[in-house]
């Protein structure tokens, strides 16, 4: 069975290793005011092991034909009908489930699909120059290195906070492992439409597949996996911290540093759209800006530009802000007024709840200002368009930089750009007028994939 509207409610399948799988009582998933639009299909941990089984045995894909399984997958996915929903009527949904604004679900599907297309040339970025990409290799007669997995099957606990999270596991895929996606409850409609639009463009069923499960089947799906992917908080970073089968994916607490000797006013678009660009909800967003100097004028200026922003439904045309269910936004914005104690607030100050009065919210944003660049509210990062704004001065050195995915600077400082290089916990460097949100296929996220999931072996006398 595939997805049908029913009554307006679209069934989304656990896609198996035999095809669509329907459980007798699917799990209702809602809009941000209260609806039902979906109905999810958990599968439970013995089903789970059974398909990790079949991922096992099947045959990574030929490199022959995965350009052109990859291109007809991007255009399914982009603009075709994938197991009986549009494009539009997918994007609508997730806008709805996820709050994130259509627009941005728009830019987010035509992005997905550039990294569908390019996710073989994209993952083999990561390959060392010295090693070989396999055995048919030349220069292996005389001994040479060999690309090669870590493994056969790869498991993703994804979140629901973006579309975009759901481009890196792809890599995978063109390395040839075999990959199984457990969706976010919150929005499953952008993995279901990926390993479907796969499907279709001839990926078979036992070498991707989508399992929709609850926590404990979750658990069963990563540790039986060769290699997995989580994303969740610091709780969860903490938890697989010491495994090194498992790479999780965190908080990404991007910052932006302006130095003296750069003029942020020449910058604000790019800090104004930092901050809020895609909603704010995405861990390259920033959620600290460290200033060299007073940081109150810039403060300011941002609240200005982020307080303009209109609260609207998020399937509305124009909105740029996310939403949430009522109770959710109240609990985020009682959060909120808890951390910012001692900081003073240029937006948000009153809380960060705009109620549409249909069960839903908007998330209004945030800009607090911090006394000091080390200031434990730096550390934290909330999905909507909140920022901590803090002076910055070369005493502190880049302890208060370190620990950030993205990190752009807009100085012209070049022995501080060397060290900032160095530091092994600023995962990304972005130098000059670059949002911290920009991102491109072939360019590492937070390392290349391929360093976590491949390996180079010496080979001798092949061929």
């Amino acid at each position: 069975m595939t997805p049908q509207k029913t009554d307006r409610v679209v069934h989304l399948d656990a896609l198996g290793p035999r095809g669509p799988y329907r459980t007798l009582a699917p799990e209702p998933v809602p809009d941000v005011c209260g609806t039902e639009v979906a109905r999810l299909s958990l599968v439970p941990p013995v089903y789970v092991t059974r398909a990790i089984a079949a991922l096992r045995r099947a045959q990574p894909l030929s490199a022959a034909d995965l350009d052109a399984q990859l291109a007809a997958a991007a255009e399914a996915f982009a603009s075709g009908s994938v197991d009986g929903l549009e494009v539009e009527a997918y994007e609508r949904l997730v806008s709805r489930t996820s709050g994130t604004p259509l627009r941005v679900v728009r830019t987010a599907t035509r992005d997905t699909a550039r990294f569908v297309a390019s996710a073989r040339a994209s993952a083999h970025q990561g390959r060392p120059r010295g090693a070989a990409s396999g055995l048919r290799d030349d220069a292996l007669r005389s001994g040479h290195a060999v690309w090669a997995r870590r493994g056969e099957v790869f498991a993703v606990n994804a979140s629901g906070n973006h579309p975009g999270v759901h481009r890196l596991w792809l890599e995978a895929l063109a390395l040839g492992y075999r990959v199984a996606v457990r969706p976010s409850r919150r929005e499953p409609f952008t993995p279901h439409r990926l390993v479907g639009a796969l499907r279709r463009a001839g990926v078979g069923e036992d070498r991707v597949m989508l399992l929709p499960t609850d926590h404990r089947a979750a658990d069963t799906l990563v540790h039986g996996a060769d290699r997995a992917v989580v994303y969740g908080g610091d709780d969860v970073v903490a938890r697989y911290a010491h495994d090194p089968r498992v790479l999780p994916q965190g908080p990404g607490r991007s910052k932006i540093l302006v130095t003296a000797d750069t003029d942020w006013r020449a910058h604000l678009d790019t800090i104004v759209g930092s901050v809020a660009d895609e909603g704010g909800t995405a861990c390259v967003n920033a959620t600290a800006v460290l200033v060299e100097g007073d940081p109150a004028p810039l403060a300011e200026a941002l609240a200005q530009r982020l307080g303009a922003l209109p609260s609207l439904p998020p399937q509305d045309e124009r909105a740029v802000l996310p939403v949430s269910p009522l109770e959710r936004a109240r609990a985020l914005s009682a959060h909120l007024t808890q951390w910012a104690a001692g900081s003073r607030a240029w937006l948000g100050g009153n809380g960060i709840v705009h109620d549409l009065g249909d069960g839903s919210a908007v998330l209004r944003p945030a800009v607090h200002q911090a006394d000091r660049a080390d200031a434990v509210q730096l550390r934290t990062e909330l999905p909507f368009p909140c920022v901590w704004v803090a002076p910055w001065s070369r005493a502190d050195g880049i302890g208060p930089l370190r620990d950030s995915l993205v990190l752009s600077a807009l100085t012209r400082d070049e022995v501080l750009l060397d060290t900032l290089l160095a530091e092994p916990t600023i995962a990304n460097l972005y130098v000059g007028d670059h949002p911290t949100h920009w991102m491109a296929p072939g360019v590492p996220h937070d390392s290349y994939l391929s360093d976590f999931l491949m390996r180079s072996k010496a080979v001798v006398g092949a061929r």
